[in-house]
Order: C-alpha cells, then sequence, then structure tokens
C-alpha cells in the first residue's frame, strides 16, 4: 500500500531516535491517515491511559495502544513473569523473573522512545491509585481474578474509577472467546454495573462471583464442559490461550480510540475465534449446543450452592 506523505522514511534506529519527539510521532503514525483523521490523532497522543495489571489481556493492550499514537501510559502490576505466562503473555524467556509493567514498559519505550510511562510494580494498590488514575482520560482492568488480594485490588479499581467518572473496561479471555465489558462511570454509579457489590466481591465464593460478572451466554461451549468436571476441585485452573489474550489488546485498543474521540461504545464486545474458525454446520451445532451445556453448569454450579448453605 503507498500514499504516505513522509518526505523520506526512517531506516535506522540511530536515525530515528534522533528525530525530535513530534517528528518522530508525525512520521510514526503516518499510515493512520484515512482512518485516523489529523484531530483524533492529536487526541490520542494527547490521552493518557491507565493499564491496571500487565499479563494477559492487560500486556496484550499495551502494544496496539502505543503503535495507534498513545504517548502517555501509566502501567501496573505487582507480578513477575514465569514459564507458564509465555504461552499468550507478550513476553519472552528473557523476561523470565521482571516485573510485568516494567517489561511492558521496556517494550512501549522500544516501539516509540518518546512515550511517557510510569510503572508502578507494587500494583493496584491504597497507596499508588490515586498517582497512577492523576490525568488519566480511560482506565484498562487486567487485574487478576483467581485470588481474593486480586478481587480486592478489582473492587478498589472501579471504586476510584467510579469516584473520578472515568470510563473503565476489562476482559475475559476464556478458551477462544474474548468478552470485553465496558463500565461507563462517567455515567454508571453501580459499581460493576450492579452486577456484585463490594461486599459480595470480599466475600461470596469465586465461582458465583464469576457467574455473576460473566453472563452465562458469553462462555464458550469448550470452556462449560472444562468447568463443570473442574467445578470443586481445588486443583482446577482456567486454561487460556493466546488468541484471547491477544484479542482484549485489538478490542481494547479500538475500543479506547473511540473513546478518548467522543464516540460511543457498546457495554460490551465479544469475539469467539474459535468458532469463526469452524465450517457453518460445526458452527451451528456448537451455536445449537452452548445453551444446553449452559444450563446443565448453572444447575450444577446451584446444587453446589445449596450443600455449601
Amino acid at each position: 500500500m503507498t500514499g504516505a506523505v513522509v518526505d523520506q522514511d526512517v531506516c535506522s534506529p540511530q536515525a530515528a531516535r534522533a528525530l525530535p519527539p513530534e517528528e518522530f510521532q508525525r512520521i510514526f503514525v503516518d499510515r493512520n491517515r484515512g482512518v485516523v483523521d489529523a484531530a483524533d490523532q492529536a487526541r490520542i497522543s494527547a490521552a493518557r491511559i491507565l493499564v491496571a495489571g500487565c499479563g494477559s489481556i492487560g500486556g496484550a493492550a499495551v502494544e496496539p495502544l502505543v503503535r495507534l499514537g498513545f504517548r502517555s501510559l501509566a502501567l501496573a502490576d505487582l507480578g513477575t513473569y514465569e514459564l507458564t505466562n509465555l504461552n499468550r503473555q507478550n513476553a519472552t524467556v528473557d523476561d523470565l523473573g521482571r516485573n510485568k509493567a516494567a517489561v511492558a514498559a521496556d517494550r512501549a519505550r522500544a516501539i516509540n522512545p518518546h512515550v511517557a510511562v510510569d510503572v508502578a510494580t507494587d500494583g493496584v494498590t491504597e497507596e499508588t491509585l490515586d498517582a497512577l488514575l492523576a490525568g488519566v482520560d480511560v482506565v484498562i482492568d487486567g487485574v487478576d481474578v483467581t485470588t481474593r488480594s486480586g478481587l480486592a485490588a478489582k473492587g478498589l479499581l472501579h471504586e476510584r474509577a467510579r469516584a473520578r467518572g472515568l470510563p473503565l473496561m476489562t476482559g475475559w479471555d476464556m478458551s477462544g472467546t474474548q468478552y470485553v465489558r465496558v463500565y461507563d462511570y462517567r455515567r454508571e454509579q453501580r459499581l460493576f454495573g450492579g452486577a456484585v457489590t463490594r461486599r459480595q466481591l470480599d466475600e461470596m465464593p469465586l465461582w458465583e462471583l464469576l457467574a455473576r460478572l460473566v453472563p452465562a451466554r458469553k462462555v464458550p461451549r469448550d470452556l462449560v464442559g472444562l468447568i463443570r468436571r473442574g467445578l470443586h476441585r481445588d486443583e482446577f485452573t482456567f486454561p487460556q490461550l493466546v488468541q484471547a489474550a491477544d484479542m482484549f489488546g485489538v478490542l481494547a485498543a479500538t475500543l479506547t480510540v473511540r473513546l478518548v474521540t467522543g464516540r460511543p461504545v457498546p457495554s460490551s464486545a465479544t469475539v469467539d475465534v474459535h468458532r469463526l474458525a469452524m465450517p457453518s454446520g460445526e458452527r451451528l451445532w456448537d451455536r445449537l449446543r452452548q445453551p444446553v451445556e449452559v444450563a446443565g453448569l448453572l444447575l450444577a454450579m446451584t446444587r453446589g450452592a445449596r450443600r455449601r448453605r
């Protein structure tokens, strides 16, 4: 594809790094032209985005944000990379043991050396959150939900975003499905859209919380069976795949552009890449079987909740 208006492209790292920031940015986003107009590109360049949690989904959002032209990021994560992360997260063997937010910051600066990145290696806490949210336009919530401490951090993040009237999005990578939920706290006053209260977030069993936060119709059929078999097993862990994690980056970056340029966004967006890759007959069967299997899962969860009471 042709049509670039740059006088002469830059073909060496030394020459690129020697450019003044605005000249670098002009050339860097040149191929956005025609899809992103000059006024919107200026809004993107001026916006500040918080990515809270830089693992599977949060980490997937950083690179597309930078490549679209966002130049001001706050990144927070207390976790470090382990080998089991590398099947889906944006890291390499050389990053093992390093803080996830710090790795994401290095990646952002390697793409655009003029990106301003603030890093909180303590993650989302009472002590870090006010500084992280300062001047932020959009919050991307990638905070882990597999631990009580993670759930507490997620609740705190949503409370502070609501208090500041900030739009926030989060995602759920489920097998080949990415379900993105947007909570527009500029208008929405209920935490998590009213799905759960802060007290429930602190006290409710994980399975019941997930059932409230993720609509059953969004859970892919292959994962439904796995959940049902592992429902009451302490050793059960959710499988996570790169297709769904990377899809969050695509969707989150697109939604963020719409938010900072003043365009409306849906309350949710879902992409099932496994179903999209199926031939039509298999896709139809998958679509018809999914609600039946979800009903069985919900029944099993209800019975389990009754036994606990």
